[in-house]
């Protein structure tokens, strides 16, 4: 295991893509301290900001408040990153395979366009979770991200497939202009929630304020919900799915695209 300890906050957000199994497994530790990231325009040692333990891992922790430092497991396939603090900007961005763990809270982009792989974050997390870049065309397009508290704005604007499940409430736009996949709000979200959505499945278990061109159609349990409750069981996360415990109210839209989303809004059992 190779094991990164910030010596110090850095002046300006550092960018260290090069934190990633795929590109420390196979280097000694002087290969690994050489490393370059950026601090703004200036080229540096990864070094010059972290105590270097261990060598030739795909398994890397880190230690310290990373909240400056972003790009951390940029488009990585394999191996695990555990992070005992919070963490900056684009997280997992594009993240193709492994495990990435954070204990603290996130911030923006985390697993922006990813393809594969687990992202499980224990705190809160920014906006754009697993969304599209701004002007592309697709955001997450497999994996999955768990978020134990609140996350911001845009969460899973463009995904086109993959799970994202939140523990707590996020904020405007969720599911923006969605093409697929499922975004699960166990504390429910603003306003604006499934706006343009196109395709894909959003999941909540408190009531929303739903725009007026979702139409209800029904209420049950259809057969997508209890799939997920039962992927999601297998993460530590519980989905009510039974008859005896409610029902979900079944909302199709956004029609003004239109399109032929569901949203789900989880109604207890009297």
């Amino acid at each position: 295991m190779i094991t990164l300890t910030l010596k110090e906050q850095p002046s300006v957000p550092l960018e260290a893509e090069v934190v990633s199994p795929d590109v420390v497994a196979e280097l000694t530790a002087d290969a690994i301290a050489a490393l370059t990231v950026f601090l703004g325009k200036r080229q540096c040692r990864l070094d010059d900001f972290f105590e270097i333990e261990g060598e030739a891992s795909e398994e890397i922790d880190i230690r310290g408040d990373l909240s400056k430092i972003k790009w951390i497991g940029h488009g990585m396939t394999r191996g695990r990153i555990r992070l005992d603090g919070n963490v900056g900007m684009h997280l997992g961005a594009h993240m193709k395979g492994g495990t990435i763990e954070v204990a603290g809270n996130a911030s923006d982009w985390v697993g922006a366009e990813m393809t594969n792989g687990l992202i499980r974050i224990r705190g809160n997390a920014g906006g754009q979770v697993g969304a599209a870049y701004r002007g592309s065309l697709a955001g997450m397009r497999g994996g999955t991200i768990l978020v134990g508290g609140d996350a911001g704005l845009e969460v899973g604007m463009r995904m086109k497939r993959g799970i994202i499940a939140f523990g707590g409430r996020v904020r405007d736009f969720a599911g923006l202009q969605m093409k697929g996949g499922t975004i699960l709000l166990r504390g429910g979200a603003e306003i604006r929630t499934g706006a343009w959505m196109i395709r894909g499945t959003i999941v909540s278990l408190t009531p929303l304020d739903l725009l007026p061109t979702f139409a209800y159609a029904c209420d049950g349990t259809p057969p997508v919900v209890r799939v997920l409750a039962r992927h999601l069981r297998g993460l530590g996360i519980a989905l009510p799915h039974e008859p005896a415990e409610g029902a979900y109210q079944l909302y199709s839209g956004d029609s003004s695209v239109p399109g032929r989303g569901e949203i789900f809004v989880w109604k207890p059992a009297a």
